[in-house]
């Protein structure tokens, strides 16, 4: 059964409710969490980027890189961090 945008919203507000405030999670914990095999996760990579996008547009999370926050319609290539943002609701 395909992993839709409603579970891997769920997934990543309960990994940043299950840590402190001011920790962050990778897109491919959640990924991971989702698919249990490597192919599964590396294939859920762009939805759960593109899902993390729509939550920081409602300020429901940041995403970061390094110390930089990110923002726009695309992110660059490379590794990003899941915080929580301003709206966050765990």
């Amino acid at each position: 059964m395909p992993i839709d945008d409603d579970q891997i919203r769920a997934c990543i507000l309960e990994a940043l409710s299950a840590r402190d405030a001011q920790a962050s999670a990778c897109p491919s914990e959640i990924a991971r969490r989702l698919a249990a095999d490597e192919a599964g996760w590396r294939a859920l990579m762009p939805a759960v980027r593109r899902v993390a996008l729509e939550l920081a547009a409602g300020g429901r999370l940041r995403i970061t890189q390094g110390e930089r926050i990110l923002e726009g319609e695309d992110l660059p290539r490379g590794p990003i961090r899941l915080r929580r943002g301003p709206a966050f609701e765990g």
